[in-house]
């Protein structure tokens, strides 16, 4: 069969979930025709991506965070404005017909939408016949046994309309899940495990002596730096995407900063004591795959949603802020069984094949 993705270029665990799945169909003797992503405002997409996903890659603008002046937390009524205007719905136009277009020139059998709203948007506006199928982990939200992202505040419900608009166009939802769940079969929504690149599933795992971060948002950088001057001797390694750094800033021998590397950030996963990152699900289940201790830090309502299913798991702990003692204290009660999780995770190249073979 022929799959064409669509993958929001918001992050990285999307385009870990692309090149995931990516290899799964291909060991299967599928092919994937061409990854169409999407890219925001000041974010510079990995060269890992390119790299890995094993077909021609072709960028189109897509809907953009805002964040606050502190550059960690996602600004949601600046965001809604800022996507809103005319001359950004101009641009979001001319994405959906390129869509469509790519579509059409490939003649796919199946569309694999990675949580990119404007992917169902072309489905609807065009009348498309060919199936999508649409994956990720927020795609729970609308999932009636899942007991997080419940709340009655604006936020939470923005979140969950985000994550109702972003199925828009759905023949079926694969909702990536820390742990098995019933499927939602009126909604056509089926839990699957979450999706880990086979560099994480064949690595073997060390503990090194040093605590890895991962910070999406360039703004977290004062508070590391704040804990490091208090624990000058405790060693870290960050990654982190801000545009413009150097690949590698070693402030001194016990503090290094990196951009975004994937061979060096699993190597750097796998031979860590313990990570700390917002709370991305991707990363996450990565680290806990790997039976790493966790903090996670959330940087908006949707990573607050994230962080309290993470830590329900027990793998790992959550606070408002880098917080590393948080996660020290965490380590030094031990390690917590993860081959329940292991197990979950290593049944996802049958179920996806089950799911999309369609």
């Amino acid at each position: 069969m022929k799959y064409l993705f669509i993958v929001q270029g918001e992050g990285r665990g999307h385009l870990t979930q692309a090149i995931a799945l990516s290899d799964i169909l291909r060991r299967n003797g599928h092919e994937v025709a061409e990854a169409l992503l999407g890219e925001s405002d000041g974010r510079e997409t990995p060269s890992f991506f390119r790299d890995r996903i094993g077909c021609m890659v072709c960028p189109f603008d897509t809907l953009s965070f805002r964040y606050m002046k502190d550059k960690k937390q996602v600004d949601l009524l600046g965001s809604i404005l800022f996507n809103t205007e005319i001359r950004q719905l101009g641009r979001y136009r001319n994405s959906i017909r390129f869509i469509y277009e790519r579509i059409c020139r490939h003649r796919p059998d199946v569309v694999v939408c990675f949580y990119e709203m404007l992917s169902g948007f072309t489905r609807f506006l065009y009348m498309m016949k060919v199936p999508f199928v649409h994956i990720g982990h927020q795609l729970l939200l609308n999932h009636p046994d899942y007991r997080f992202g419940r709340g009655g505040g604006y936020e939470m419900r923005l979140l969950r309309l985000h994550a109702m608009m972003n199925n828009i166009g759905a023949t079926r939802s694969l909702a990536l899940s820390f742990y098995p769940m019933r499927d939602h079969e009126e909604e056509q929504i089926m839990v699957v495990p979450p999706l880990l690149r086979k560099e994480i599933l064949e690595s073997n795992p060390t503990e090194g002596d040093y605590i890895l971060i991962y910070m999406l948002n360039a703004g977290y950088e004062e508070e590391v730096m704040a804990w490091h001057r208090r624990n000058p001797y405790v060693r870290l390694y960050c990654f982190w995407d801000r545009k413009g750094a150097p690949e590698e800033w070693k402030v001194d021998d016990y503090l290094t900063f990196f951009t975004i590397d994937d061979t060096k950030f699993v190597r750097y996963m796998a031979g860590c004591r313990g990570y700390v990152s917002t709370a991305g699900f991707e990363s996450v289940c990565e680290a806990f795959y790997l039976n790493k201790p966790t903090l996670v830090i959330p940087a908006h309502v949707e990573q607050e949603v994230n962080a309290a299913d993470a830590v329900s798991t027990g793998y790992g702990v959550a606070s408002d802020r880098f917080d590393i003692d948080r996660l020290i204290a965490f380590m030094a009660d031990g390690p917590v069984d993860n081959s329940a999780f292991r197990r979950w995770v290593d049944s996802a190249g049958e179920v996806f094949l089950k799911q999309l073979v369609i």
